[in-house]
């Protein structure tokens, strides 16, 4: 990977350049971090150990898991030696690489976590139609579109990155590869690589969200002509999970690119990257398990054949 820049290596600078909160934030980050292998490691294992999970529903959930657990593998180690090492270098294939699978793995949870909504729409609003609708080819085809979809807007980026030049500081204030870092320190005419940045971001952003927000409109619609109590229990319950996931993490990738002030908006956007670089991808497997009677029967399940 090669490109005009005299700049080999960069620096990350890291969350915070306060070096007495290094240390109890490399424990914080390192619990996260552990937490994070363990709960996503230990739901693909139960969804693959337990036959009454293999519906649409759960593969959908595989497959956010997975993107979750490679998603911290790739940001994660890197941003615990920020808090460790005087001077945390990564080189510029490194970086590029970084960055390429930090918006392939994005990418694809947006497309996995709209597939999702589709999937609790098709549940509630045409339960009788659910098995043909949501048959495992057309899971496939949807899992198999999203990954190609986040690795083409993956490919964007870093192209776009690596036809920069980089040929003055080699600083990142962050503790990743992100795109708007970057683009700070290039030396050559940002302004076409901000513009893709802005048309795929809101494009995926706008067309995901238009999608979510329908299909929980149609879903909202039909619980409305629920007259139960158990008919508005099972429709909470089915995607009260999907939904918190959804908030927490649209919620916090808009408050990352909500440029508030110049001065601020790089704090802002590193604070709230937090959330999804890092809480994020811990939460789901306890929202996703916490909430859910299947997950907590085959836990038990599983326990039992180990046990014995």
């Amino acid at each position: 990977m090669e490109n005009d820049s005299s700049v080999m290596e960069f620096i990350l600078v890291g969350l915070t350049d306060q070096s007495q909160l290094h240390l109890p934030l490399f424990f914080l980050f390192l619990l996260n971090y552990v937490f994070t292998v363990v709960g996503n490691l230990s739901l693909i294992n139960l969804i693959c150990l337990n036959s009454h999970l293999h519906t649409p529903m759960y593969f959908f959930i595989f497959n956010l898991s997975f993107i979750d657990l490679c998603h911290s593998l790739v940001i994660t180690p890197k941003m615990l030696m920020n808090f460790v090492s005087e001077k945390n270098v990564i080189s510029f294939t490194e970086c590029m690489t970084q960055l390429f699978f930090f918006c392939f793995f994005v990418h694809s949870e947006c497309y996995v976590l709209t597939a999702m909504a589709y999937d609790r729409y098709v549940a509630i609003c045409k339960p009788l139609l659910y098995t043909v609708t949501m048959s495992s080819q057309v899971c496939s085809l949807l899992m198999f579109g999203s990954y190609v979809m986040g690795f083409a807007g993956a490919m964007v980026h870093t192209g776009d990155m690596v036809r920069l030049s980089f040929c003055d500081s080699n600083i990142i204030s962050h503790y990743m590869c992100d795109i708007f870092p970057l683009l700070q320190l290039s030396c050559s005419s940002t302004y076409a690589s901000e513009l893709v940045t802005s048309v795929i971001v809101g494009t995926v952003g706008i067309i995901s969200s238009f999608i979510i927000f329908i299909s929980y409109a149609l879903i909202l619609s039909s619980v409305l002509h629920v007259s139960s109590a158990q008919g508005w229990s099972k429709a909470f319950s089915t995607c009260g999970s999907h939904i918190v996931t959804v908030g927490l993490f649209y919620g916090s990738g808009l408050f990352t690119h909500l440029k508030t002030s110049p001065a601020g908006s790089m704090g802002q956007g590193k604070f709230f990257s937090v959330f999804y670089t890092n809480v994020v991808p811990m939460l789901n497997p306890l929202i996703y398990s916490l909430r859910n009677k299947d997950v907590k029967c085959a836990l038990k399940k599983t326990l039992k054949r180990i046990a014995n």
